[in-house]
């Protein structure tokens, strides 16, 4: 029961990037929502200035949704083996980030509407690096933080 209390936070989001890795978060359907939105929020935007944030706004997404497995696997790890050092951990959390990164990727080239692209790889383990270097920055008392 303790692995599941563990692990099931990085299971679930692990899940939900799955699902942002289909047909439904396509580029194309996320600009259908986005440009609107965007021309609404600032309409001094030309639509040549829209999609380049468009494309900004994705990539940060990739980042960031690996930063939080990255916090999640952190959490996991060391509620799991709490005597490991903590450099150890960060590894390995950046490691299973990244190798489930590579999966995503591949996941995404089955599915007509995405392509699969090294460049989001390297973005999504940089993410990962920041999340589980956060972690440790996080978990650090007040007094330790000079």
């Amino acid at each position: 029961m303790v692995i599941v209390r563990n692990w099931w936070p990085a299971v679930t989001w692990m899940s939900i990037i799955f699902l942002f890795s289909t047909d439904f978060f396509s580029s194309s359907n996320t600009s259908s929502l986005l440009h609107p939105l965007l021309s609404a929020l600032i309409p001094s935007l030309a639509i040549e200035q829209i999609e380049p944030i468009h494309e900004i706004l994705r990539k940060l997404g990739h980042w960031s949704e690996y930063l939080i497995l990255a916090l999640l696997l952190m959490r996991a790890l060391r509620a799991q083996v709490p005597t490991r050092r903590q450099r150890n951990l960060q590894i390995c959390s950046w490691v299973l980030a990244t190798l489930y990164a590579v999966g995503d990727e591949w996941h995404q080239s089955f599915v007509p509407s995405r392509s699969a692209s090294g460049l989001d790889v390297l973005i999504d383990s940089f993410g990962a690096v920041c999340g589980a270097l956060w972690f440790e920055r996080c978990k650090k008392k007040p007094h330790e933080s000079a």
